[in-house]
């Protein structure tokens, strides 16, 4: 046995070998049951809710298979006493489908809203549901190539991990009480502040004596949790950004701007009445999203190689039959029934309304959505979900697509919807491909049978998008995209992709000068793209994050025993994973509120800004609290353990 009980081989094989999983596939257990659908779409819905809280506020969004498969093991192995690996790992599978689609959904959709559409729930759930059954469908056929001949070769971060976690709690123990306080935590804050409003969620100090230059932050348990999860650097990478466009950009136009006093395009009044939030707004934007467009399609350069070899290595296993007799482990869905869905989907996107691409788009969605499902389901063995570049899939899909459809006649507001549904098919089956891969890779360590896994994949794909029209439509009604209080970062920068192929009236010069930043950056050696992310938002988000990720720092440096940081680590990031989840369903549940009229708040806010901080800096005490409790009780190394 190795580490976490999963057998030899489980991460890496010698030629020759063949790979037993932790569940032989001559061994049957409870897996597609009603318990696992039931807790799975209940967690598909609950996490897809505070990813799109989430991805909509910051412009990321959290991976729900360790706190799924977390939550599904509390519930069935500890509640209910039933012990069946498989079971969690459906619960995983399906829950972890329907935070994918939200990320799918968010990053293009909101664009919809923007434009001053108003797209019904049955529009949305139809949309994100066929870019989720594709992205499904079209990596079935490439499974058995990626995750079975190619094991021992690409690693499946997510997926290896998960399975850890999977075996660790059928052995014994899980963290779920974690999961569950931090949820209750950012469940309760939420509404506190935004709710009852006890204190101001928003706090922020103009600089004195630098005029236009401000600080503040948002004060969110999420974005606490937010950072921890992506760790010191990445954090700083966002800080920086937002320390540029606050503390250097901003200043810089304000000084030049008190000397006009007639207006710049794109703002409506002089520069010297705007304020640094009108500067953000009118001016900076733009820069940002320049900077997040290179940068996407930067991250999308330097993983060409990548690209190509994972599409020409996939489509030499497309479809790779079984040799010999088909175990249970080996056996995925038909591929009558692979065909026949992908080809239903394509004459519905199509004939349907509710999808306006017509025959033209649903032939460039099944062209794309091929290449980039096949990619993407490949890519994220090699380097993990969290940094496969589908913003950069996105982008180029809409580049090219948007073009092909100007030179076929479309054009104006509709044009532009054509090229954004699109994208959002796309987005989505990418995202989903590469929940799928990681998924099915969790399933082949566990010993789960595929074809279930796949079904699980179909029905987390379709509860999420039975609810996310709703909760988009309850969000920009509560809060309103593009605003401070959720910005939609992707769906904006989409927005301003289509925008400008379709009309050309967009600020091209601060878009450029956003272009260069990111050159700039990269020919320094930085990554772009986080750094460009924090400069395209409020200098409010960046700074809670840093501080998740200043702890996360310090954990890092501190602790010298790998094991037990590794323990710190798990637990920081369930923790985290629940401050995220309870505040992103709050958020929904005051949405909710909002859409039917019905107001909490007290009439005066008892708590000002200090207060705020302080209540902040609490929750911060509580991450730093549980973390840091972690191995204080390990037996020494020169102690035994008496059996």
């Amino acid at each position: 046995m190795s580490r976490n009980g999963l057998p030899e081989g489980a991460y890496g094989l010698k030629e020759g070998q063949k790979y037993i999983p932790y569940i032989p596939s001559d061994k049957v257990m409870p897996e597609f049951t009603v318990l696992s659908i039931v807790v799975g779409v209940l967690l598909s819905i609950v996490f897809g809710a505070a990813n799109a809280y989430l991805g909509l506020k910051v412009g990321m969004t959290i991976s729900a298979s360790i706190p799924a498969a977390v939550i599904s093991m509390a519930i069935v192995r500890v509640i209910l006493k039933r012990k069946s690996i498989l079971e969690n790992n459906l619960v995983q599978t399906i829950a972890s489908a329907g935070e994918s689609l939200a990320a799918g959904a968010i990053f293009t959709l909101p664009a919809l809203f923007l434009w001053g559409e108003s797209p019904d729930a049955l529009t949305m759930g139809l949309i994100t549901f066929v870019g989720g059954a594709l992205g499904v469908l079209f990596m079935i056929p490439i499974r058995r190539y990626l995750i079975v001949q190619e094991h021992g070769v690409l690693p499946y971060p997510e997926g290896v991990a998960c399975a850890e976690v999977l075996v660790a709690g059928e052995e014994g123990g899980t963290g779920a009480k974690y999961i569950f306080i931090g949820g209750l935590i950012g469940l309760v804050y939420k509404f506190l502040g935004d709710g009852m409003k006890l204190f101001p969620t928003e706090i922020e100090w103009e600089i004195k004596g630098y005029e236009g230059a401000a600080i503040g932050g948002d004060v969110y348990p999420a974005l606490l949790g937010v950072g921890f999860i992506i760790g010191p650097r990445i954090s700083a990478y966002m800080l920086g950004g937002a320390i540029l466009a606050w503390l250097a950009f901003i200043p810089m136009i304000t000084f030049f701007g008190q000397y006009i006093a007639e207006p710049i395009f794109p703002a409506p009044a002089p520069i010297k009445e705007l304020g640094y939030w009108g500067i953000w707004s009118r001016y900076i934007r733009y820069i940002g999203a320049g900077a997040v467009a290179t940068g996407g399609i930067i991250s999308l350069i330097k993983a060409l190689p990548t690209i190509i070899n994972s599409f020409k290595d996939a489509m030499k296993g497309f479809g790779a039959k079984a040799v010999g007799k088909i175990e249970r482990t080996d056996s995925d869905l038909d591929v009558k029934w692979i065909i026949g869905g992908v080809l239903v989907l394509v004459v519905l996107m199509a004939v349907l309304p509710q999808i306006p691409v017509g025959p033209l788009g649903a032939i460039l969605i099944a062209i794309f959505g091929f290449f980039f499902v096949t990619v993407s389901s490949r890519i994220v063995g090699l380097v993990g979900s969290s940094s496969n570049p589908v913003s950069g899939m996105t982008i180029a899909t809409l580049l090219i697509t948007t073009v092909i459809l100007k030179a076929a006649g479309y054009s104006g507001q509709k044009g532009m919807i054509a090229a954004l549904v699109i994208g959002a098919v796309i987005c989505t089956s990418a995202a989903i491909a590469g929940d799928t891969s990681q998924d099915l890779k969790t399933g082949y360590l566990v010993g789960a049978t595929p074809w279930k896994q796949q079904l699980g994949e179909i029905v987390g794909v379709l509860s999420s998008a039975v609810v996310i029209g709703f909760i988009l439509i309850m969000l920009n009604q509560a809060y309103t995209f593009g605003s401070k209080e959720l910005g939609a970062p992707q769906a904006t920068l989409m927005k301003l992709v289509i925008e400008g192929i379709m009309n050309g009236n967009l600020p091209w010069n601060l878009v450029f000068m956003g272009v260069a930043t990111s050159v700039m950056l990269e020919l320094f050696g930085i990554p772009a793209l986080p750094v460009a992310i924090g400069l395209y938002l409020p200098i409010h988000l960046s700074t809670p994050i840093m501080v998740g990720g200043i702890i996360r720092g310090i954990f890092d440096k501190k602790e010298k025993n790998e094991n037990i940081l590794k323990e710190k680590v798990e637990v920081g990031v369930l923790y985290s994973s629940g401050l995220i989840a309870g505040e992103g369903l709050m958020g929904v549940i005051l949405a909710a509120f909002a859409y039917a009229n019905v107001d909490l708040a007290l009439k005066e806010m008892p708590l000002g800004q200090w207060g705020a901080l302080i209540m902040f800096l609490l929750v911060a005490a509580s991450l730093w609290f549980y973390v840091d409790n972690v191995g204080k009780n390990a037996v020494p190394k020169n102690k035994t353990v008496s059996k």
